[in-house]
């Protein structure tokens, strides 16, 4: 399985999964949260706001993956 599988914005993503984005491989931390957006730790990656996008690169939530072992 590459990963690649998962693509898309997930609703059914655990609360505390870190979430990897598929063109850079930043990962989101919900335990870290997004200082560059202002989103505070805690904050799951399915309650982002629907316009939030990689902090390293500007890729949209859609290319974000969940990182194996996180569900």
């Amino acid at each position: 399985m590459s990963g690649f599988e998962n693509f898309g914005v997930r609703q059914d993503v655990a609360d505390a999964a870190r979430m990897e984005c598929g063109i850079c491989w930043t990962v989101y931390d919900p335990a870290e949260g997004d200082t560059v957006a202002q989103i505070p730790p805690g904050t799951p990656f399915a309650a982002l706001p629907a316009d939030w996008t990689c902090p390293n690169c500007d890729a949209v939530r859609a290319k974000f993956m969940m990182i194996e072992g996180d569900n």
